[in-house]
């Protein structure tokens, strides 16, 4: 069962929702584009019963 989660874009600031995957571990760390400016982020997932938070940041940091 994926989890929703949102994430605001470094970039444009706007808030974003995504999925996480408990079955891949608690701390997760992934590249995905922002859906609305659609640059390159490195989020940062964590999760932990059964809900899903995210840390967004530019992929080249």
């Amino acid at each position: 069962m994926l989890l929703p989660l949102t994430y605001v874009c470094p970039h444009c600031a706007q808030a974003s929702e995504t999925s996480a995957d408990p079955s891949q571990g608690s701390s997760q760390q992934y590249v995905e584009d922002c859906q609305v400016c659609c640059r390159p982020l490195l989020l940062r997932v964590g999760v932990e019963d059964g809900e899903a938070w995210a840390e967004a940041s530019p992929e080249s940091e």
